[in-house]
């Protein structure tokens, strides 16, 4: 793919991150292409000579979008432009890094590579959240890791009943319950005792969180299939339902949140010689090879 138009994303009032945009910005006028850099990041950039644009033009009438920061940038960023046609790659200036791989050193040798087609393309799914209440819609919205139904105050528990495709699975008394994608089961999911999941895998992971029973434990589901939590009346009114711990959605006694697998994926394009097992092993300490 020709990448002619490229969109620059992050938060430039972070010293890392706005070095990375000058050098990425430099770089690519260099190859002649145009270049858009966020409108936020124009606001905290002294005389900025690039035409800023919000993220859905950027969706719109970029070729590639560059998210220079930590996994929370990109998953703000993937939200949106998941709706386009666009590839998106990840320079990290955050702490691990799982989707912003390009290490802030070898910016301009990774570029190359990308701009040369010496690439390792893959497409992750998003999940879509809706809130009923007395069968109507309340509130919505989408996440890339996780969605989370928990109590609005810490250490509080919650009753709830867990259906999949219309059909019961479990009633359950604990702070609430994780429904992660693959790319969620290394973040939130993980430090929940619930399992790795690889990328290409089309699944999902519940991760009851503390729940009141030892016998509750995560399950693997397909992610065609519909996930409902119906909140018991029984529960208080400070309820929560939140999308990759950006965006949070009220929730009252009473409420069925349903979850569902998205239409939209993220087009991320890695750097040859890319390895999801590499990314694990080095962002979790794994144990390199004996000999």
């Amino acid at each position: 793919m020709t990448y002619k138009t490229v969109g620059l994303i992050g938060k430039a009032d972070h010293i890392g991150t706005h070095d990375s945009l000058i050098q990425i910005a430099a770089y690519l006028k260099q190859r002649g292409c145009e270049v858009l850099v966020e409108e936020s990041v124009v606001k905290n950039m002294k005389n900025c000579p690039y035409p800023s644009a919000n993220i859905v033009t950027i969706g719109k009438d970029a070729d590639l979008a560059v998210v220079i920061g930590g996994d929370g940038s990109m998953l703000g960023a993937a939200r949106v432009l998941a709706r386009f046609d666009i590839h998106v790659v990840g320079v990290n200036r955050g702490n691990l890094g799982f989707l912003t791989d390009i290490h802030p050193d070898q910016i301009e040798e990774q570029l190359d590579l990308i701009f040369a087609g010496d690439t390792v393309e893959e497409e992750r799914f998003l999940l879509e959240v809706c809130v009923y209440r007395y069968e109507k819609l309340k509130s919505s919205n989408a996440a890339m890791n996780e969605v989370v139904l928990h109590h609005g105050k810490v250490a509080h528990m919650m009753e709830f009943e867990v259906y999949i495709d219309n059909q019961f699975v479990f009633s359950q008394r604990s702070d609430g319950l994780i429904v992660a994608t693959p790319t969620g089961s290394t973040a939130y999911s993980l430090s929940a005792g619930g399992p790795i999941i690889v990328p290409h895998l089309d699944a999902l992971t519940l991760v009851p969180m503390f729940p009141h029973t030892l016998s509750s434990r995560p399950i693997v589901v397909n992610a065609k299939s519909t996930i409902s939590m119906r909140v018991s009346k029984v529960n208080s009114d400070s309820l929560q339902v939140s999308c990759d711990s950006h965006i949070v959605l009220p929730v009252l006694p009473g409420d069925e949140i349903r979850v569902h697998k998205s239409n939209d994926t993220l087009r991320l394009v890695h750097p040859k010689g890319y390895s999801y097992f590499n990314v694990l092993r080095n962002k979790l300490s794994w144990g390199s090879k004996l000999y």
